[in-house]
């Protein structure tokens, strides 16, 4: 399959995963001569242009649009009415409006939208996903998640405080992403309303707290941005609690990081006490090779969209859930301008049975 690229920061890493996976890069785009320069050794065979309409007239089978986060959902329907499947990582869309043209588009086409979600995919969220599909929490009461950054004041003022860079002109709460995504894949709900909330007040754009209702009824509690304290500068946290057991991921450094705690309460135990274990995840490995636990969610993310465009599989991350998601940023940030009173998140769920649901069909592997 021929794919394009769109960004050459974070989308030359994904062209080398792309093609590990057994995707050609033939062609790929960045406004920055010194990313396409740098570029060049990674991609000799690539066309390297300047402007990304360029890619269009490149008879793509896909596109992954690795550019700014602001910028997706206009390119992802351009390529998506020339019947180019779109693989398009966060957030899928700035606003309502936005949302509501890329779902038409997505459906108009003979292509796919995918959302390059890896969170939706690492190993703890699958360990997760199989503790909840097995029946073993019950019914789901409050999910928490949390997507930050350990960096140095210094680090941190030249992302958000830069208004040449994607950080610096976004809302606090528009990249949660990392925190919604799973959220909706382990609970299969949707937004209802948000309310969101400063960390700081003296420094307001460096974390956020939002509280999402979903359409199950269970509340979930995100927390992403800048804050100090985590074993990784981007740690994952998920906690899972049901009406008969609690299922988390471990918070700790390195390998253990990855795994899960369950803990069954006496009462629901078919022994009559209490039970705890931890969970570990199986190895991934790609062509043989044993991939990084880090890596394991960008790695899943491609082969999905890979099967997507051979063999039309469902995309892993659809593109109902990927602007649901994306919303709940946009619903926070008006919630934090009204003072964190709640606010809806518009629904966009209708639509063709192949996007009401997030597919993951070697979820037991």
């Amino acid at each position: 399959m021929r794919v394009g690229i769109v960004g050459l920061r974070m989308g030359l890493h994904l062209a080398d995963w792309c093609r590990k996976v057994g995707l050609e890069v033939v062609a790929a785009c960045d406004r920055d001569p010194e990313r396409r320069a740098v570029a060049r050794a990674q991609l000799p065979e690539a066309a390297l242009v300047e402007q990304w309409q360029e890619l269009l007239e490149h008879h793509l089978d896909g596109v992954v649009l690795a550019n700014d986060f602001d910028e997706h959902a206009p390119l992802a329907i351009a390529f998506l009415d020339r019947g180019v499947h779109v693989l398009s990582e966060s957030a899928a869309c700035v606003d309502a409006a936005e949302g509501e043209r890329l779902i038409a588009a997505a459906d108009r086409s003979a292509a796919t939208y995918s959302f390059a979600e890896n969170y939706v995919a690492h190993p703890h969220v699958r360990l997760l996903r199989q503790a909840i599909e097995a029946g073993e929490l019950g019914r789901i009461s409050l999910i928490e998640a949390d997507y930050l950054h350990g960096m140095s004041p210094d680090e941190i003022a030249s992302l958000i405080g830069d208004p040449a860079h994607w950080r610096g002109r976004i809302a606090p709460t528009a990249y949660c992403t990392h925190t919604v995504s799973p959220i909706l894949a382990l609970t299969k709900a949707w937004p209802v309303e948000v309310s969101a909330f400063s960390v700081d007040e003296a420094d307001p754009r460096a974390a956020v707290v939002m509280a999402v209702r979903l359409s199950t009824g269970a509340l979930a509690l995100t927390r992403h941005g800048f804050l100090q304290g985590e074993a990784d500068s981007h740690w994952s946290w998920i906690s899972v609690r049901g009406t008969k057991a609690l299922a988390e991921s471990v918070r700790t450094t390195g390998e253990r990081s990855w795994s899960v705690r369950v803990r069954t309460e006496s009462w629901a135990a078919p022994e009559g006490h209490a039970h705890e274990e931890e969970r570990t995840p199986p190895p991934f490995t790609l062509a043989g090779e044993p991939v990084a636990r880090g890596a394991e969610g960008t790695v899943r993310i491609l082969r999905a969209f890979r099967a997507t465009m051979a063999h039309g599989e469902p995309p892993l991350v659809p593109v109902r859930p990927a602007v649901a998601a994306s919303l709940v940023g946009v619903a926070g940030a008006e919630s934090l301008a009204n003072g964190s009173r709640p606010v809806p998140v518009p629904v966009m769920t209708t639509g063709p049975q192949r996007d009401t649901a997030q597919a993951d069909p070697d979820i037991h592997s």
